[in-house]
């Protein structure tokens, strides 16, 4: 496998925790510093694979991330797309891989190895499109035939800006995590709302600071289907919702 590859963008946050978890549905509930700790070394690398059907804002919402930047003109992802970012806690220092995947049905066989090794799978569905939230229980189908319980899952009803198209209440997508115990928030890439606080959530419910296998360099790849061997068909598995 040689895909094409170019350095990729790497930035940092400075987080503080808010003190109650019951400020995690607003923006306000996150202090954040751009300047970064040099003094501190990051040392351990969680992989986080988004993941979820077509045009759900998988990318918008790793965009608003890492530069706060929304764009307007609809792209679609070819293959996966890979950034990193370093994030400063109050009690901890993680850097975190953030891997995009497409969510078209002819990448479907790729994903599987991106799952394997990843310690966090976000999973995305589109609050406007019911269909794509019915379409997270095979995500997350496909996540626990990879990882099993060894994984963290979170479930990101996007596009609240959309609130007048709602299909998915929020009731429906927090009953969902329940049934799959997975965490759930929801977000809207395109207003900046709760994105940081989805990646804070996720950066808290991370395991300890064990050494990881993850790859030092920082990249960007662009995979497309004639370059990646096909995935081996992967065991089957169940959601228990």
């Amino acid at each position: 496998m040689n895909p094409a590859a170019s350095e990729g963008a790497h930035s940092s946050e400075v987080i503080s925790p808010s003190p109650s978890s019951s400020q995690l549905g607003s923006p306000k509930g996150t202090t954040i510093s751009s300047a970064p700790r040099h003094a501190i070394a990051p040392r351990t690398k969680y992989k986080l694979v988004f993941l979820g059907d077509e045009s759900v804002g998988k990318t918008s919402i790793i965009t608003r991330f890492m530069y706060d930047h929304f764009d307007n003109t609809y792209q679609a992802t070819i293959g996966i797309d890979f950034l990193s970012k370093t994030m400063y806690l109050e009690d901890r220092i993680v850097r975190l891989q953030l891997w995009d995947t497409a969510g078209q049905e002819r990448f479907r066989s790729l994903i599987p190895s991106y799952i394997r090794d990843s310690s966090v799978a976000v999973v995305v569905y589109d609050i406007s499109n019911r269909a794509s939230f019915l379409n997270t229980t095979k995500w997350i189908d496909d996540v626990r035939a990879e990882r099993g319980s060894d994984v963290v899952i979170m479930l990101v009803g996007n596009k609240t800006d959309l609130s007048d198209r709602r299909q998915v209440t929020v009731e429906d997508g927090e009953n969902k995590a329940r049934e799959c115990n997975v965490m759930f928030i929801e977000s809207s890439a395109k207003a900046g709302f709760n994105i940081k606080p989805l990646f804070r959530k996720v950066a808290m419910a991370l395991p300890g600071m064990e050494n990881a296998s993850l790859p030092s360099t920082d990249k960007k790849l662009n995979l497309d289907k004639n370059n990646v061997a096909a995935d081996k068909s992967a065991a089957s598995s169940s959601c228990p919702c």
